[in-house]
């Protein structure tokens, strides 16, 4: 008797257990990006951010006059920081500022001044202000070309005089590399 007893108090207690682990799912919410768990790929934290990539992004570029974002790295939080995206902003006299934007509300955390040397050496500031398509158009391009996912990162790069796009988009499974070119349109398609 007193092993039944044991046998249906373990189970249970393992059915709690598992219902409790179950519930964000089940109710559709899910834990803050500063709150995920740290065994958790960075993709997958990602997901869980409140703040897209493009709204971090706009809040980046407002923060002086006629900014254009050109990287963006989703970071998980540590001891120091919450998560947030990483955004590299060039204006148009050649200064280049870090910004950090909080992942889960959208705020300006922190910002860097950064010498443009120190990033990229082939491409120039009018580079950037000359391309025809925005570093946020991009995200919403490689976002719609991997079916709706989230994108999390986004780095520019050269191609011949004009910059390209390699966006990181998160899925529910994997991660999927996406590039634009300066047209707007899917490199490698």
């Amino acid at each position: 008797m007193l092993t039944r007893f044991a046998t249906a108090a373990g189970l249970l207690a393992l059915t709690t257990s598992l219902a409790v682990a179950q519930a964000p799912a089940a109710t559709g919410t899910n834990p803050p990006a500063n709150q995920a768990s740290s065994d958790m790929k960075e993709f997958q934290i990602a997901k869980l951010a409140k703040v897209s990539l493009a709204d971090a992004l706009t809040k980046a570029e407002s923060q002086g006059d006629k900014g254009r974002a050109i990287d963006a790295d989703f970071e998980k939080a540590d001891s120091k920081n919450p998560a947030h995206y990483s955004i590299k902003v060039v204006y148009p006299d050649g200064k280049l500022v870090e910004y950090g934007i909080n992942a889960d509300t959208g705020d300006v955390y922190k910002s860097e001044n950064q010498p443009i040397e120190r990033y990229f050496t082939r491409l120039k500031t009018a580079d950037f202000q000359n391309a025809k398509t925005s570093l946020k158009d991009a995200i919403a391009i490689a976002e719609r070309k991997a079916g709706g996912g989230k994108a999390y990162e986004a780095e520019v790069e050269r191609d011949g005089n004009a910059v390209q796009y390699e966006i990181s988009v998160a899925l529910a499974d994997r991660s999927q590399e996406v590039k634009v070119g300066p047209d707007g349109k899917v490199v490698g398609d």
